[in-house]
């Protein structure tokens, strides 16, 4: 895991994004914001679990499926299973140590 600054984060206003390896965070002080950093954590692993490619590909098919059909680029965000999975563990920091392999499922 290798942690970037990026400042056009801003432009996006996203807090941060994973991109296997790296993470990228709008603000320098955000590498100190532990519920971020695992949020973009459970992500690596996503992303390894699938060989990166995989992970990209169907998280843009489930993407366009939600907003396809709730028509809310927002909501059809946070209704990928990958984010779901995030969101919902982003606060147990101890969550990527009992994870088992494609937890990612059960939030489809």
């Amino acid at each position: 895991m290798i942690i970037v600054c990026q400042k056009p984060l801003k432009i996006l206003k996203i807090s941060g994004i994973t991109l296997f390896p790296f993470i990228f965070i709008r603000n320098s002080e955000d590498k100190k914001n532990k519920i971020l950093i695992n949020h973009e954590k459970i992500h690596l692993r996503q992303q390894m679990e699938m060989l990166v490619i995989f992970f990209y590909i169907f998280y843009v098919i489930e993407y366009y499926y939600w907003l396809l059909k709730i028509k809310n680029p927002y909501q059809a965000y946070r209704r990928i299973s990958f984010e779901r999975e995030a969101y919902a563990n982003e606060h147990d920091l101890n969550y990527l140590k009992k994870r088992k392999f494609w937890s990612f499922k059960k939030y489809l």
